[in-house]
């Protein structure tokens, strides 16, 4: 395995309206053993502002992985999870869905637009916890991102 000092810090947007899940979230990757760094939007606007560059001086910010709630206020994680799987700029950055819809037709629908796994939220807490940290060594020690840019 690689020397984990020499591995770059994965950047990761958490988009996510609450601020418990946010904790969870955190907490739940302060377990993982590697470089990680979380930029949090509240809806998808705020989201999609981040990864076009509206909200940024210095252009867009591009995440190693994105995890999405699809219930969001004002743009939903729907809308941007097809907002992004259309610009050739974003679509191959990783999408996690983890959200509180078990509905088929979310389930569907986030696999069409190529999401790249579908965690349903309301598992309980601990599986919660434990469904994180499994995103998190694998998305952030196992998997090869794609490079940024």
């Amino acid at each position: 395995m690689n020397d984990p000092s020499a591995r770059r810090t994965v950047e990761i947007l958490l988009v996510e309206d609450n601020p418990g899940d946010v904790r969870l979230v955190h907490e739940a990757l302060r377990s993982v053993d590697a470089p990680w760094r979380i930029t949090v939007a509240r809806d998808g606007d705020e989201a999609l502002d981040l990864l076009t560059g509206r909200a940024r001086k210095d252009g867009g910010y591009r995440p190693d992985l994105i995890l999405l709630d699809l219930n969001l206020p004002r743009r939903d994680g729907r809308e941007l999870l097809g907002s992004i799987k259309a610009d050739p700029a974003l679509k191959r950055i990783p999408v996690v869905v983890m959200t509180s819809s078990s509905a088929q037709q979310d389930i569907l629908n986030a696999y069409d637009l190529q999401v790249n796994s579908y965690i349903v939220k309301d598992i309980g807490l601990d599986k919660f916890i434990d469904a994180i940290r499994a995103v998190g060594r694998f998305w952030l020690n196992l998997a090869t991102l794609p490079p940024r840019g």
